[in-house]
């Protein structure tokens, strides 16, 4: 495992106080409403399951996989590696992702679920890099926009490493 030093980013602390506003945000749009929670892996799964969590209504999950990272920069080519494992049509997606950088995988993502005819499709991402954004991107919900740096921890990885820090922490030795 490459030893990388890393600085802490965002506390576990400002993680869950943004994680249960995100959450009692999507409570109240979703009121009353069935929702199909897809979480985007790898990255992800841990927001994810903080943020449903935090979500009052009823919902089911599904899980997309897909990969457009080598090393620490992004390919700008989206790999699928896990489908939907059911329709979505007529029903409202919540997308939930872990970062959103060049823009390309979540709009790649977006198209896809859209293709399927969703009643209404929600994006959430937990973090934005403006400055890093290759094509617009809107986005619904995020949690922290945050500078072009590489961060890991809380879902996010280097080299399948450091996923499972309670918080996100910059990298400070890359070359």
């Amino acid at each position: 495992m490459t030893q990388l030093q890393i600085k802490p980013y965002i506390t576990e602390e400002q993680l869950q106080k943004k994680v249960s506003e995100i959450g009692a945000a999507i409570t109240k749009k979703f009121k009353g409403e069935q929702v199909v929670a897809v979480c985007v892996l790898k990255g992800s799964f841990v927001f994810y399951s903080d943020l449903i969590r935090e979500i009052n209504a009823d919902i089911t999950c599904e899980f997309f996989g897909v990969s457009s990272y080598h090393g620490n920069t992004s390919s700008g080519e989206v790999k699928v590696t896990l489908d939907l494992a059911h329709p979505v049509e007529g029903k409202h997606i919540l997308l939930v992702e872990d970062i959103v950088d060049t823009g390309i995988t979540m709009n790649y993502l977006k198209n896809s679920i859209l293709s399927r005819k969703p009643a209404s499709l929600t994006t959430v991402a937990l973090l934005e890099k403006p400055e890093a954004l290759k094509v617009p991107c809107k986005l619904d919900y995020v949690g922290f926009q945050i500078t072009n740096e590489f961060v890991v921890g809380y879902g996010l990885d280097y080299q399948g490493y450091y996923r499972n820090l309670p918080f996100i922490g910059q990298v400070q030795n890359f070359q």
